[in-house]
């Protein structure tokens, strides 16, 4: 195994000292960058598309829209890293992350992981092993961190590989339940319920199509405005209920509107409107990954509810993408709710995964992170609910 070089641009800090001894990586043709500069993630955008392309582990939020967009809205000066590994000058592996202080320890943290229920590098699937290897060492020659943390990783993922080669110390924790649904009609799914239960749910479709109410998508060059719509319903469902303070906020508002012009064209993602009698009765998001249709938010008039069953109008459409997609799965992301419990779907479990560059200080971060889940854990418990993802769609 070659080394990897490490090169930087103009505002990187100089990483060349921290790999004191490695060799350039010319004669192989592997070579890795540190990037602290945000106008780089716009500079990528080609590079990256093809890379996500080929990142078979990949999901939606790790594609260039969803993390670009995250970034102009919520990402502070200085703050960026980016790790890039290339061969013979393709971009084989990144890993975008973000500098930040916790407990007084130096971290790194994925690009938009608040509001993105899955957490991850992107590595070229047809680099195999090697291109996890190098970004394993870009990463540990990264300077200024001692632990990096994943709190949403995924079974599959490139995080697990990279873990799996980390030369030190790491930790493993439960995360968030995602509960997903095959990919198939709905009346299938029904059928795998209780006769009574299914017979319900087969009359309350019944009541769904009588209604008449007509489905279209969003095209992308009115994402804006649907998203606009789509959060307008959301805040008003909740209306007098606990609801996640960040949907309010202008910030998350314009980062789906910026990240959904881009993936809505580049087909990964869709949003559709529900209209009845004219006027605007729901909206639904969701995120087409590789290998999954993920349900990521959903708005609804306050009245509809007690017209109609919303959440099982919303599946039987989610489903059809998820079939017209071609892929295996459905996810309804993070959150093990009942109304999803319902539905008899797969529990698939996300994990922490914490890796040390410094052991002795990323020991004491990872132990604080333990205490501080599981305290968090007992506080849901005792109010009887349980815990779910900051991008839940309730």
């Amino acid at each position: 195994m070659t080394d990897v070089g490490v090169r930087t641009d103009v505002e990187a800090a100089t990483v060349t000292d921290a790999v004191a001894g490695v060799g350039s990586g010319c004669s192989t043709g592997w070579t890795a960058e540190l990037y602290r500069d945000g106008t780089m993630l716009d500079r990528l955008a080609g590079e990256w598309r093809d890379l996500y392309a080929r990142s078979p582990a990949a999901t939606p939020f790790q594609t260039h829209a969803w993390l670009t967009a995250w970034w102009r809205n919520y990402g502070k000066r200085g703050g960026l890293r980016l790790v890039l590994v290339r061969r013979h000058g393709r971009l084989v592996a990144a890993a975008p992350m973000m500098a930040v202080r916790r407990w007084g320890c130096p971290v790194l943290i994925p690009l938009a992981s608040p509001q993105s229920d899955y957490t991850d590098f992107l590595v070229a699937g047809d680099e195999g092993q090697a291109a996890v290897w190098h970004l394993t060492r870009a990463l540990l020659a990264a300077p200024g961190w001692s632990a990096l943390d994943l709190q949403e990783v995924r079974p599959g993922s490139a995080a697990h590989a990279v873990a799996e080669t980390w030369p030190r110390p790491s930790w493993r924790t439960p995360a968030s339940t995602c509960l997903e649904l095959p990919a198939a009609d709905i009346g299938d799914i029904i059928a795998r319920l209780p006769g009574r239960s299914a017979g319900k749910l087969r009359a309350k479709l019944r009541r769904i199509d009588a209604c008449g109410i007509a489905v279209a998508p969003v095209p992308a060059g009115l994402a804006a405005a649907g998203v606009d719509r789509l959060l307008d319903l959301h805040i008003q469902q909740w209306q007098g209920r606990p609801i996640n303070p960040e949907h309010t906020r202008p910030r998350f508002r314009r980062h789906l509107a910026e990240a959904l012009t881009g993936m809505i064209r580049d087909e990964q993602a869709a949003l559709f409107e529900y209209r009845w009698e004219g006027g605007l009765v729901a909206s639904d998001l969701v995120l087409i990954g590789h290998d999954f249709v993920g349900a990521y938010l959903y708005g609804a008039e306050a009245g509809l509810r007690d017209i109609i069953e919303v959440t099982l109008m919303l599946l039987r459409q989610d489903l059809g993408v998820a079939r017209g997609t071609g892929v295996p799965s459905l996810s309804m992301l993070r959150g093990d709710e009942p109304y999803k419990r319902k539905w008899r779907p797969l529990a698939v479990p996300n994990e922490r995964l914490i890796l040390a560059r410094t052991p002795s200080v990323a020991s004491t971060y990872a132990a604080a992170a333990r205490c501080r889940a599981e305290l968090s854990a007992r506080r849901h418990r005792r109010r009887g609910a349980v815990p779910a993802g900051g991008a839940a769609r309730g």
